[in-house]
């Protein structure tokens, strides 16, 4: 079997990934159209429920129903790192490393390994325009 020129597989990897991006950047605005009237429809459901002080509704299409989210953050670090140390509620942290903070710490610290930590090394390629 003929090996395939390079030339030839960069062009098509760039070919590729162009026709990629484009037809990520089309679902993209398409989709933001469609969220933008999803939003406009759960607002409308949401007033019924709060016009009405009920929390389900069962129409002959499906039911709606309206829920409570709750997000958390602080705009205080050090003041929550305190906190979760004092009353020892690690819990309130994502168990996930940073891994540019690591890769800088082990740069910087060759000699020194946290136990337990495992890492994966591969190569990539990286394709450019010329």
């Amino acid at each position: 079997m003929a090996e395939i020129p390079l030339e030839k597989l960069v062009k098509a990897y760039i070919t590729i990934r162009n026709k990629r991006s484009e037809l990520s950047a089309e679902f993209k605005a398409q989709d933001e159209a469609l969220l933008g009237k999803q939003d406009k429809i759960k607002k409308a459901l949401l007033d019924h429920c709060k016009e009405h002080n009920v929390e389900s509704v069962k129409t002959t299409e499906g039911v709606f129903y309206r829920t409570i989210k709750r997000r958390y953050w602080t705009s205080d670090w050090a003041s929550m790192y305190d906190f979760v140390m004092e009353h020892r509620v690690p819990e309130f942290f994502d168990k996930r490393l940073n891994q540019t903070n690591v890769k800088q710490f082990l740069e910087e610290n060759p000699d020194l390994i946290p136990p337990g930590l495992n890492a994966e090394t591969e190569y990539t390629v990286a394709v450019r325009k010329k």
